[in-house]
Parts: C-alpha cells; structure tokens; sequence
C-alpha cells in the first residue's frame, strides 16, 4: 500500500506486470485471497517498486504517462476496451460513446461502461478520463470525488474556484 493525494492506494502485481490498483473502498475490490503475498515495501517486488515511483511522479505533476508492464485479468472485450482507455492522452477525455465508436460500435456504450467500471488498474490505465457525452462525471469505482482530483490534476476540469462564502 502506498499514500497519495487520495488516499491509500493498494498496488497488485505478479511476475509479468502490475495486476491492480485500487483504493480504499473500491467499488470492485478483489477478494483478500487473490491479491496474494502482503509485502512490506514495494521495493519487494520490480513492478511495484516501477508503478508506485511512476504514480508518485504523476501525483507530482512530472508525468504523464506509464510505463510499468500490466497483466490485468478480465475477458477479452474488457482488455480491448482497457487498451483503447490507454490510448486516451493525459489531459484529454472521451465518452463512453466515443470509446464504443472507436472499438467498432456505437451500440457498445453501456458495454464499454462496464469494462471501464471494471478496470482494475486504476489510474495507469485512465478510467477516469472517460464522461459522459454532456460532459457530466459518471460513475467511478473509487467515487466521483476522486475522479474529480484527477481530472483536475491533468487538467481536464478546471481547479474549483476560492470564494468568501
């Protein structure tokens, strides 16, 4: 487990790549069982120790985009759709409506809507780049506020504005 600006992050890997990465109180948590051994330090294990420095330095501000090896498990549509969300720029976003158009579809919207709510690596495969066609937030496994951070982290939405009252 790592601290970030939103809260504790827990990261999963295996020997091919990072598995997982979610928060506290995740709307699709794995079970304890399959996230394996508990390691003291990231440092434990290469792609832990790569994905919690490169998620430190997007906190910072200093990067943009990942580098760390990925074996997410999921159907082979979920990977499709998990690849195309990788493929969304950092600081830019897209509907679910345009994902499905760019898988092939249109009428995969609500399809592509839940890929996305399943994505288990959180934040380096950018779930929260994707809105609604009104441009309104939708859902979100680690909640709405969350996904507000990082869309304004990157610039997406603009930073709330200070006032008196």
């Amino acid at each position: 487990m790592i601290d970030s600006p939103i809260g504790p992050l827990t990261i999963a890997a295996n020997e091919r790549g990072v598995t997982g990465i979610y928060m506290v109180n995740h709307s699709h948590p794995p079970a304890e069982a399959t996230l394996g051994e508990r390691l003291e330090t990231a440092d434990a294990n290469p792609f832990l120790a790569q994905a919690a420095q490169e998620l430190g330095e997007y906190f910072a501000g200093t990067r943009t985009a990942f580098d760390v090896p990925m074996d997410p498990a999921g159907t082979d549509f979920q990977k499709r759709v998990w690849a195309e969300l990788a493929r969304i720029p950092f600081g830019q976003s897209r509907s679910y409506g345009e994902l499905a158009m760019e898988l092939g579809d249109a009428k995969l919207t609500r399809a592509v809507g839940t890929a996305n709510g399943r994505n288990p690596v959180s934040i380096i495969v950018p779930c929260h780049r994707v809105i609604g066609a009104d441009g309104s937030l939708t859902g979100y496994a680690g909640g709405l506020e969350r996904k507000m951070f990082l869309l304004r982290l990157e610039g997406i939405v603009p930073q709330a504005e200070e006032t008196l009252f």
